[in-house]
């Protein structure tokens, strides 16, 4: 059977009752992260010019850390813009995908205008929802051509949509085509560090809800969406294998395998960044006393993160730059949201440092590896220095603890400036989430200022 099908009956008989332990529990901890990642998003650049092209009615969704409610396609669009912009959110490694970044916005504006929607179909939305994008993603057999999270993204988010939606096989499959007809993604904004990364992740969670608006509405769309001869996987990965993925499915809950960002950078670079985090942790030296520094790593890294730092620069070129990230921490200690201000960024020191520190490539075989990499480090002392990372921090083999992922949140939430009343009162409620009889109270929670929903509830 084609994919298209496959992957459609999956999203329309997959129930609660169906997920592990795991996947339920995945589907929290990244629902927390996320909401808490795309608040400290609604100040990243262009968020607030483009909320004002996109406000208008009708009122049907809430826009996350700000006042709006906006048509259900436009808040999707702009959260997800949100959740992305920072670089910090989560990501299943092995796909290269994003997976929250589309899906996650996508389904809770389509659940906020559709009303009353429950924490146990959110659980199923988004697991369906990783398991289509993410397993995309792992069918590719090449490097990346096209922004993968954006493209195999819409597809998540279709997918996931069209669960809450209760759609039958036919017309998941119908919004799966429809989907096809609006993918977008392309590598020249990664490779310039353009703002229009994270948006194109904005226009694939608004298509997304389209998609599945017009499949609900009896509209037409092709069959082979992901298999056909110009399908998905033809056009937009050429080397791949769908079979074993689709064969997996019900099995191997992509959710549970996505990794935790520690870090507001891109997970290219999150390999040197605990590196060197260590290194300096046990040697206690700084940037003063480092004569150089190599960063060991693969294509794909390479190809990610591999850029240099230089003056001028934009925040989206920063949080893709490894050398930048190792710099920083050099200089400071560690890194967050504070080293990518227009004051970080013009600091002479960090950027002169950058400029000295040198990336090799290992020649890794695997096209979309982001690990093993290396960090060497040479002292003024005569000490050479140095530490592998083979699994990085936050990765299904290395978890982030409760208390690091609750840290995390907290971090954003107090960059966005929000209420800690309403933060306790979202944690509390997506610790309850297969309780919650309407998810669209979590959105409410994100809303600046006063708020009457800080009382524990449903």
């Amino acid at each position: 059977m084609d994919a298209a099908r496959v992957f459609a009956r999956h999203v329309a008989d997959t129930r609660f009752d169906d997920l592990p332990a795991a996947a339920v529990e995945a589907v929290r901890t990244f629902t927390l992260d996320s909401l808490g990642v795309a608040a400290a998003g609604a100040h990243g650049p262009f968020a607030a010019a483009w909320r004002r092209l996109l406000v208008g009615p009708p009122a049907e969704a809430r826009v996350w850390a700000a006042p709006d409610m906006l048509p259900a396609t436009a808040a999707a669009a702009l959260n997800a813009y949100q959740l992305h912009n920072s670089e910090y959110d989560c990501v299943h490694e092995g796909a290269v995908v994003h997976t929250m970044a589309v899906l996650f916005p996508a389904v809770m504006a389509f659940a906020e205008r559709q009303g009353d929607v429950s924490g146990r179909r959110l659980v199923e939305a988004v697991a369906v929802g990783a398991d289509v994008a993410a397993g995309l993603g792992l069918a590719a057999r090449a490097g990346l051509r096209f922004f993968r999270p954006a493209t195999a993204g819409i597809f998540g988010g279709t997918a996931a949509c069209a669960r809450l939606a209760e759609l039958d096989e036919e017309a998941v499959a119908r919004a799966f085509g429809i989907a096809l007809g609006q993918v977008c993604g392309t590598m020249q904004a990664h490779s310039e560090g353009s703002p229009l990364l994270g948006m194109q992740v904005g226009f694939a969670a608004r298509n997304a809800v389209a998609a599945v608006d017009m499949a609900r509405a009896g509209l037409p769309g092709p069959e082979g969406s992901f298999e056909g001869e110009h399908g998905y996987l033809a056009l937009f990965e050429r080397d791949y294998d769908i079979k074993p993925i689709l064969a997996g499915l019900g099995q191997n809950w992509r959710i549970a395998e996505t990794a935790h960002k520690p870090w507001p950078s891109g997970r290219a670079t999150h390999g040197v960044v605990e590196a060197l985090l260590a290194l300096r942790a046990e040697h206690g030296f700084g940037a003063s006393d480092a004569v150089v520094v190599t960063l060991v790593v693969t294509p794909l890294v390479n190809h990610l993160v591999g850029r240099e730092a230089g003056h001028g620069m934009a925040v989206n070129q920063a949080r893709l730059s490894a050398r930048w990230a190792a710099a920083r921490i050099l200089l400071n200690g560690g890194l967050g949201h504070e080293d990518f201000t227009p004051g970080a960024l013009a600091d002479a020191e960090s950027l002169a440092l950058a400029r000295r520190i040198r990336v090799e490539v290992d020649g890794n075989p695997d096209p979309n590896a982001l690990t093993p990499v290396s960090v060497e480090v040479t002292l003024k002392d005569g000490r050479r220095l140095s530490r592998r990372v083979e699994a990085v921090l936050g990765s299904p083999a290395r978890p982030l603890t409760r208390v690091q992922h609750v840290a995390k949140f907290w971090g954003n939430w107090a960059w966005a400036g929000l209420n800690p009343q309403a933060g306790e009162a979202l944690i509390d409620s997506i610790d309850r989430l297969e309780s919650i009889t309407d998810i669209s109270r979590l959105s409410a929670l994100t809303q600046p200022g006063d708020s009457n929903l800080y009382r524990t509830s449903s």
